[in-house]
């Protein structure tokens, strides 16, 4: 039955369950990122595949103790990154929830990972390829793709996309928001969360704004440098490679008048005392609300 499931809330459910079926050696561990948006799916069959590959992983992990991690969050997904995808003809562009788990066992060759999912492929010595044929065509029925990463010695991981159901609006805000609002122009937005960057890009061109992303201060630099007629920035205070402060000072050497929204877990008042008279446009608390960025962009 095809419902909207919180996947966060899923996994939560089935933790006890699949802690007594992995390897004692075997230690699970579930990075659930808040406020994921919904997927429409069949939560029996997500329950299958989630028991199905980390029974794998454990068996890739053996008799040595090791970890297998289960993480979820969201992302914007683009033509480049679903190339590298396993059956990528009827997915499109746009926000997915992914669902990734990943071990520190044994790994595989790229001969292996290229003949995982055929139906009739198992690989007795790791456990792996059991009914992942099976897997892939649960996750192809919901227009979802996965995504498999594996060296051997290394571990493996494999990251399940599936497409987000629900508009950021309704993530993030309890109250409605009035739609008559709407923006234009180029907006750069720079975070190191991949999940930040997929609903914020979503929120922004909710609002009729085009949205290009950095994941750090180095790579928004080069970003703004390339693009002209950025309108304004919204920027992270902590990240690694070059952090927001240290980011903001290089953009202003480019262009002393940029606009600058600082976002950040941090209170407001922090924040401000520590860029006040720097010519900061406005301050963002993380998580973004809808109506909080619009209000943020609105002063700007």
């Amino acid at each position: 039955m095809i419902e909207n499931i919180n996947l966060n809330l899923l996994l939560e459910d089935m933790l006890h369950m699949l802690e007594v079926s992995i390897s004692k050696k075997a230690v699970l561990r579930l990075n659930l990122i808040p406020d994921l948006p919904s997927v429409e799916a069949d939560s029996t069959q997500i329950r299958q595949i989630v028991m199905n590959l980390v029974i794998n992983a454990s068996e890739a992990i053996g008799d040595k103790s090791g970890v297998i991690a289960i993480t979820t969050g969201c992302m914007d997904c683009n033509k480049d990154y679903l190339k590298d995808v396993w059956l990528d003809e009827n997915i499109t562009q746009g926000l997915y929830v992914y669902l990734e788990i990943a071990d520190s066992g044994c790994g595989m060759d790229k001969d292996t990972v290229s003949k995982i999912f055929d139906p009739f492929f198992t690989t007795k010595f790791t456990g792996r390829g059991l009914g992942m044929s099976a897997v892939l065509g649960i996750v192809r029925g919901h227009k979802g793709a996965i995504r498999v990463y594996s060296e051997p010695g290394k571990g493996t991981s494999f990251k399940i996309l599936l497409p987000a159901s629900d508009k950021p609006a309704r993530i993030f805000n309890q109250g409605s928001y009035e739609n008559n609002w709407k923006g234009s122009g180029t907006v750069l937005l720079v975070d190191d969360e991949e999940t930040v960057r997929g609903i914020g890009k979503e929120m922004l061109q909710e609002f009729g704004f085009t949205a290009i992303t950095a994941n750090d201060g180095k790579e928004a630099v080069e970003i703004f440098k390339a693009t002209p007629g950025i309108s304004f920035v919204i920027l992270d205070l902590t990240m690694p490679h070059m952090d927001g402060e240290q980011c903001f000072r290089e953009l202003r050497q480019l262009k002393p008048y940029v606009k600058v929204i600082m976002s950040s877990g941090f209170s407001e008042h922090e924040v401000t005392q520590k860029f006040m008279g720097k010519g900061l446009a406005g301050f963002i608390q993380k998580p973004y609300k809808l109506s909080a960025l619009k209000e943020a962009i609105r002063k700007i």
